[in-house]
């Protein structure tokens, strides 16, 4: 295993995710308004996370199942270094070669170089999210090689020149009626909006593609150490075409995908559909390994591997490293109601959501990201949902902790916490916040007893609701002339 995978990087080296939207409380307040989103993420967000606890109460003991695939995920983090050279011995035994990136743009350089050295022309991609963080398409295009996304979803947004919203559902931020327009360009065709006639489109101008490409390239969802195998799942069957049709084969993976061995690979397949899209298992799960063997008909004549950290051994060495146990399933993006209403875009980055909330700061920095730790409730609907028990909320505090410790919030917001924290430490104190917060909130109210408008920094709550003003005698003061007009029990 080289040294780059397993030294952590310094701030010299650091690369971070493409960032394609930068002001997360714009966006936010625009996409919270957007009808047309929030009945997209009701058609599509809603419906999977129902699907999910519909389909883990069918099996034995759910909650168990994820324990277990916790476990496994945080033993494998534990020993990372021996399973990646595991991993890299037992590919190498299948007839494949193995690539070690320490980011993303070496990443990207191997699989130019191999298309180059095989004169691959036409690179047909299935779903990767590892290939969205390093933009490869991007790469490619820029060293004269076509690379064509055969995932539905990753296809419509490749044309539309966009880039995904969910981790598992690419396309999940627009309609029918959406792709009808953007097909409409494209194929120079008339407008229709029927799925089933959109994606017979595609179907048709992707599957003769097939035939054409020289390379391609595949994500990994989990990558069997013991065997030295790749699983790749999906739903379409264009997975197995990208892993089978082309003569070339790379498979691109984050350095954190492995598990120990094919015995645990069930535990996580039964998890992975049920936690992403409500189905018992993907419609296709190919377990790859090595290139085509002499007598088989399918597969490729070379098979690669690149293992990419990308920031990846900075959090393993941090108290993060819980994180690198997600399996890219996106159930926290489903049950979050923070990404219900304002979508995917508003993240900003390649990941969103509750875990991109988390990732996003980890990989590019805090400062880059101040609003995206505050993006939660913290009502732990994500650890709920997450098949691995991923601890969402708890790092989210963690890391605004980080901020507050960075000097990254604003002074005002440390300065009012701190009169708090003073205003909540003593009795006193209490009753005297108390006094003045009723008297000055009621000089505020109107005349039917609510505030339409509080004064910064706390203006941000009647910018969409009015605030109630407070009663004319608090709890304490009640309470007390109730115990005074208590008679006293008499014994016997």
């Amino acid at each position: 295993m080289t040294e780059a995978v397993v030294e952590p990087q310094s701030s010299r080296t650091r690369l971070s995710l493409p960032v394609f939207r930068s002001d997360f409380m714009a966006d936010a307040h625009e996409a919270s308004a957007d009808q047309r989103l929030q009945t997209a993420m009701d058609n599509s967000v809603t419906k999977r996370d129902m699907g999910r606890k519909t389909t883990l109460a069918e099996l034995p003991d759910p909650n168990a199942l994820r324990e277990l695939a916790g476990q496994i995920k945080r033993h494998t983090l534990d020993h990372l270094d021996y399973y990646l050279e595991l991993l890299e011995a037992n590919v190498k035994k299948q007839g494949g070669q193995v690539h070690f990136a320490v980011d993303s743009r070496q990443a990207n350089q191997l699989i130019v170089e191999i298309a180059k050295r095989t004169g691959s022309k036409l690179v047909v991609k299935s779903k990767s999210m590892v290939s969205e963080e390093t933009e490869l398409n991007e790469a490619l295009t820029e060293a004269g090689i076509e690379p064509l996304e055969t995932d539905l979803g990753e296809f419509i947004l490749q044309v539309d020149h966009d880039h995904p919203t969910h981790l598992v559902m690419p396309v999940v931020h627009k309609n029918a009626a959406d792709i009808g327009h953007i097909f409409e360009r494209y194929f120079k065709t008339d407008f229709t909006d029927d799925a089933q006639v959109l994606a017979e489109m595609a179907r048709v101008h992707l599957r003769h593609r097939f035939n054409e490409a020289d390379l391609g390239v595949s994500g990994v969802n989990f990558a069997v150490a013991e065997t030295g195998s790749i699983v790749v799942c999906c739903n379409e069957g264009n997975g197995r075409m990208c892993v089978s049709r082309p003569r070339i084969h790379v498979a691109l993976m984050g350095m954190e995908k492995l598990i120990p061995a094919l015995d645990d690979l069930p535990i996580f397949l039964k998890l992975l559909a049920r936690s992403a899209s409500g189905q018992s298992l993907t419609q296709y799960s190919s377990i790859v390994s090595g290139p085509r063997r002499p007598g088989e008909v399918d597969g490729p004549e070379e098979f690669h591997l690149i293992i990419m950290d990308n920031g990846r051994s900075r959090i393993l060495a941090g108290e993060y490293r819980d994180t690198l146990r997600c399996i890219r399933c996106g159930a926290c993006l489903n049950s979050c109601p923070i990404y219900r209403k304002v979508g995917g875009r508003t993240y900003g980055s390649v990941y969103p959501g509750p875990i991109g909330a988390l990732l996003t700061p980890l990989f590019n920095g805090l400062e880059q990201h101040k609003h995206l730790p505050h993006a939660s409730s913290l009502c732990g609907a994500c650890f709920e949902a997450c098949p691995v028990k991923i601890d969402i909320p708890k790092f989210l505090i963690m890391l605004r902790g980080d901020q507050v410790k960075a000097h990254i919030t604003p002074w005002t917001e440390r300065t009012i916490f701190k009169l708090w924290t003073v205003g909540l430490r003593f009795g006193w104190t209490y009753r005297l916040s108390q006094i003045a917060q009723r008297i000055g909130m009621r000089l505020l109210k109107d005349k039917q007893g609510w505030i339409k408008n509080l004064p910064p920094p706390v203006n941000g709550w009647t910018k969409q609701r009015d605030f109630p003003a407070p009663a004319k005698e608090d709890f304490r003061t009640v309470y007390k002339r109730y115990r005074q007009n208590q008679k006293p029990s008499v014994r016997r």
